[in-house]
């Protein structure tokens, strides 16, 4: 190599090594560039003309090149130092339109090992591979274009729990996540079981402002009770349980709190019940034909031995599941199918639609499925609600022992035992008397209105003791009278898949007068959708806050003096509120909102 180009090899790297990896040009490299460029112009001889032609043909491109090259670089550093203060103010920008960038940013901790390696979670989000549906926010109708709104009934709770895993973990949940009719759910209103039918309504309607802006607002509660059955009277059953053995069930030691929950159900059943196990990891297997209690030791060991590795073949493993469960089919039993799992798959068919061909003919026969979900960190949420909603069950998510309780102990014969299937309600509003309404919730429950007697079409099913809430807002003329509503509900019998339907009339001289007058499990179920509308970001929660939700709620879990449920969700909502404030605060601390003068405005512009 020549001596001139061996020095200008060694300066363009000694330049390059001083840039580091920083956002912008270091000063000493700034300094570095400048000083290199004014040497080789002062150096002595430097723009002298060789006295001989060939001297000056064989040196003088080097030397133009040098000279480039420094022009270039010195060009390319004051640049960037003008543009780099806009890009940053672009950047503080973008960082208070999206508060999730400055939770990226700082660091915050997740908690959870990440799903698929690495240390940071993709998108800013809080947890790495969770996995969520946005449905939508129910607009306001005008009753002259349609004064009916049709819905399947949905007893789910999942969304909640998921929620209230998120707050207890210290994270806000993402919006998609929340899904109002499951918060509302969650809690009981004391509707008192029927006697003789199946089903009861009840009607509550009052006043409502929530927000700003808020005019001729009225909040409607709708309530649907089943009929309670003892869990002396309750069919036997035929249990198939399906479990996740992934690897990433060994996360959180989930598959431990999958085994304490089938023992604790397994703890519950009677002499009668059968239970088989399939699961799946990188395959699929059955475990255990169907046996029953007389054979418990047996049961529980299998259950015990199961251990989580391998990927996740769920389409497999559900298709084995369902196998076993129509070979142990018995007319007049109860037959379920219980899936334990995360949700993500990624062997086989891993998507919704695909595993629903697997299960969608069974259902049709009466075996029902309970999609039971686990886990934070990886989770598909879509997967499991979707199975659940179209395998004729109902959908939970278990984060700890306690809820695990709730659901195969407290609740265990409404959890398996279905009085009524295809359940779905319509609201006839009396255009005279309602401007307009929206339904809060079941944007992924919608049937349509043509479709409410055709009993072909898919509804929900209703266990046992089970309730099912919907809420409406009202806008109604002004000094009007007379019926506001008619519900018709429409259902399948679960035992001989006769078709009923009833209708209940509410009317305005049935509205309470003002919210606080109403009943305390209306007023509670009010400040649950009112939660439920702020952490999903609704459009109709504009100027909605928490601390005035917080403070109903606190009166609340006075009235319902002893009430674990209403108790923690008034921590919920403290929880929420403070992690509301922390990132207002975290937005606030990064400076003032910037001037974007002309000259920044005319370089941002595209």
């Amino acid at each position: 190599m020549k001596p001139k180009e061996d020095n200008l090899e060694k300066n363009i790297s000694r330049l390059v090594k001083l840039t580091g990896d920083s956002d912008r040009p270091s000063q000493a490299f700034a300094d570095s560039v400048v000083e290199n460029a004014l040497d080789g112009l002062k150096r002595p001889g430097a723009g002298g003309k060789r006295e001989k032609r060939g001297e000056l043909t064989k040196s003088k491109w080097p030397r133009i090149f040098a000279y480039a090259a420094a022009i270039f670089i010195v060009c390319g550093v004051l640049l960037s130092s003008l543009m780099m203060p806009a890009l940053e103010r672009s950047r503080e920008m973008a960082k208070r339109a999206h508060p999730e960038l400055i939770m990226h940013e700082m660091g915050y901790s997740t908690g959870y090992p990440m799903a698929h390696g690495g240390t940071t979670p993709p998108n800013g989000d809080d947890v790495d591979a969770m996995f969520f549906k946005n449905y939508g926010v129910n607009p306001f109708v005008d009753t002259e274009d349609d004064h009916l709104s049709t819905f399947a009934t949905d007893v789910d709770t999942g969304s909640y729990t998921i929620v209230r895993r998120y707050l207890h973990d210290g994270h806000l949940p993402p919006e998609k996540a929340v899904r109002v009719e499951e918060f509302v759910n969650y809690f009981d209103y004391g509707y008192a079981a029927p006697q003789e039918d199946d089903f009861a309504v009840y009607a509550e309607a009052a006043p409502w402002k929530f927000g700003t802006g808020r005019k001729n607002s009225y909040l409607l509660r709708l309530g649907l009770k089943g009929k309670q059955v003892s869990e002396e009277h309750r069919k036997p059953a035929i249990l198939t349980f399906i479990i996740d053995v992934s690897g990433s069930m060994k996360r959180e030691n989930r598959l431990g709190l999958v085994k304490r929950s089938l023992r604790m159900l397994v703890e519950r059943l009677r002499e009668e019940d059968r239970i088989g196990i399939a699961v799946y990891g990188s395959r699929g297997r059955k475990v255990m034909d169907h046996r029953g209690l007389y054979e418990k030791g047996e049961i529980l060991a299998a259950i015990e031995s199961l251990q989580a590795q391998g990927s996740t073949y769920a389409e497999e493993g559900i298709r084995i599941g369902y196998e076993m469960a129509e070979n142990a089919y018995r007319r007049g039993f109860i037959n379920r199918v219980i899936l334990c799992s995360d949700g993500v798959a990624n062997v086989g068919r891993t998507g919704a639609d695909d595993i629903l061909e697997v299960i969608r003919k069974k259902a049709e026969r009466g075996i029902t499925l309970s999609a039971i979900g686990f886990g934070m960190g990886n989770y598909n949420d879509v997967l499991l609600e979707r199975l659940s909603d179209k395998g004729n069950g109902h959908y939970v998510y278990v984060d700890t022992i306690t809820e695990a309780r709730r659901v195969f102990e407290d609740n265990l014969t409404g959890t398996l035992q279905v009085i009524g299937r295809d359940v779905k309600v319509q609201v006839d509003f009396n255009p005279e008397v309602v401007r307009s309404y929206r339904l809060i919730g079941y944007e992924n429950r919608d049937v349509p209105d043509e479709k409410f007697r055709d009993d072909k079409y898919d509804g929900g099913e209703i266990g046992a003791g089970h309730s099912v809430t919907a809420l409406y807002e009202l806008k109604l003329w002004p000094d009007r009278e007379g019926t506001v509503a008619t519900t018709y509900v429409r259902y399948k019998h679960a035992d001989t898949s006769a078709v009923t339907e009833f209708k209940s009339p509410i009317a305005v001289e049935d509205f309470n007068r003002s919210l606080n007058g109403s009943s305390s499990e209306f007023q509670l179920a009010a400040t649950v959708a009112e939660f439920a509308e702020i952490l999903r970001k609704s459009y109709w929660a504009k100027g909605a806050t928490l601390d005035k939700v917080l403070e109903r709620a606190q009166r609340l879990s006075r009235e319902f003096d002893g009430d674990a449920d209403v108790i923690e969700l008034v921590d919920l909502i403290s929880k929420a509120e403070r992690l509301m404030k922390d990132v207002e605060d975290d937005i606030f601390e990064i400076g003032e909102p910037v001037d974007v003068g002309e000259d920044e405005d005319e370089f941002l512009r595209p």
